[in-house]
């Protein structure tokens, strides 16, 4: 870890002697962030938690300090974004040592204003969260984050438009940066997914976009994902937006499974300093692709469909954000457990977020 500090210490120094030379150097950007919350689960136990980042009860918890560099010149472009804590831990599952800090390494070219190209690893398209607490309004995640695709790592071209926005690439297997070897399985990956966006702004206040990933594991199961998201920015403070997520395996020499979402979002900001933001979510996990193992082996057929209502406020003072929240979660089958242990079908909690953005 000290060489770890050591090396970004001196990269800042490097970069910041880049950006106060002359005009023709490139630019270079850094910013980032630290986050820190506490939870309470109203069942006592961590296990009810079944989304990512917030695995913990009646503890302070420390999330991600991140920082990112950005350079640019002319045309081209690179981006290093590096994170350090559970959260990155739990995002890069599939890394080990350093390459587990690497949230995004890529670079990018603009041939003209309406076409580029980035390779490298980028936060997938798929679906309306990010890693970052700061890109979120509520700090706990949806089920279709946890359960979707995380990044990406390979070549994209985006094409402008103007109303209109396309994406189109070629990606190593999701949520690895290398896909030579599997540590898990032990296998050789190295098929390819293709993704896909169209983005079509028809008003100022309105976008849609239609997100596409498809691709087969090494296994052999194949993965269709279909993501069609609808925002709206009703009114100056009150943002509306629709996420919608389908997810088909094809299993060798079994039926198709699938798991979908449907999201509300809700956010409205009272002032610039206090928001309020309501996220509602429907998960159907009805062929068990998704393993809830802590399920009741008597009642728990192997699927189930869940219901989670967030709401979480934003409190900013300056650089610093706090997200008071609270998350129920009920579910069909009985997934979740009763302080001593008894299976049940919902559960609670509370949660206090907070970031330091620079």
């Amino acid at each position: 870890m000290k060489h770890v500090l050591f090396f970004l210490l001196a990269t800042g120094l490097c970069l910041s002697g880049f950006a106060q030379s002359d005009s023709v150097q490139p630019h270079i950007q850094i910013s980032g962030y630290g986050d820190v919350y506490y939870r309470y689960n109203f069942n006592k136990n961590a296990t009810d938690n079944k989304t990512s980042f917030t695995n913990s009860q009646n503890a302070f918890e420390l999330g991600m300090a991140s920082v990112k560099f950005q350079g640019q010149y002319q045309k081209a472009r690179f981006v290093a974004d590096l994170g350090f804590g559970r959260r990155e831990q739990e995002f890069a599952y599939h890394d080990e040592g350093i390459v587990a800090a690497v949230k995004q390494l890529y670079v990018d070219y603009a041939f003209s204003d309406h076409f580029m190209l980035t390779m490298g690893s980028f936060a997938t398209h798929m679906g309306w969260e990010l890693v970052d607490p700061t890109d979120n309004v509520n700090y706990s995640m949806s089920y279709c984050f946890s359960y979707g695709p995380f990044f990406h790592t390979g070549l994209k071209a985006d094409l402008n438009f103007g109303k209109w926005t396309a994406m189109v690439g070629v990606f190593d297997p999701t949520d690895y940066k290398t896909s030579f070897y599997e540590k898990y399985s032990g296998m050789i990956n190295n098929r390819k997914n293709i993704g896909a966006q169209v983005t079509f702004a028809p008003v100022q206040m309105v976008k849609i976009y239609l997100n596409y990933l498809e691709g087969k594991d090494s296994s052999g199961t194949v993965n269709h994902q279909i993501d069609p998201i609808f925002t709206w920015q009703l009114t100056p403070q009150l943002n509306v937006v629709l996420c919608e997520y389908f997810s088909l395996y094809k299993v060798p020499a079994a039926s198709t499974q699938n798991w979908t979402s449907s999201a509300l979002y809700l956010n409205y900001t009272f002032t610039p300093h206090f928001g309020l933001a309501l996220r509602s979510e429907y998960f159907t996990d009805k062929d068990g692709v998704i393993a809830f193992s802590d399920a009741d082996p008597v009642t728990y057929a192997g699927g189930t469909n869940i219901w989670s209502f967030t709401l979480s406020g934003n409190i900013h003072l300056g650089q610093l954000t706090v997200i008071p929240e609270f998350r129920v979660d009920h579910a069909d089958q009985t997934i979740f457990n009763k302080p001593d242990g008894a299976p049940t079908q919902s559960t609670a909690s509370v949660l206090v977020g907070a970031y330091y953005s620079f």
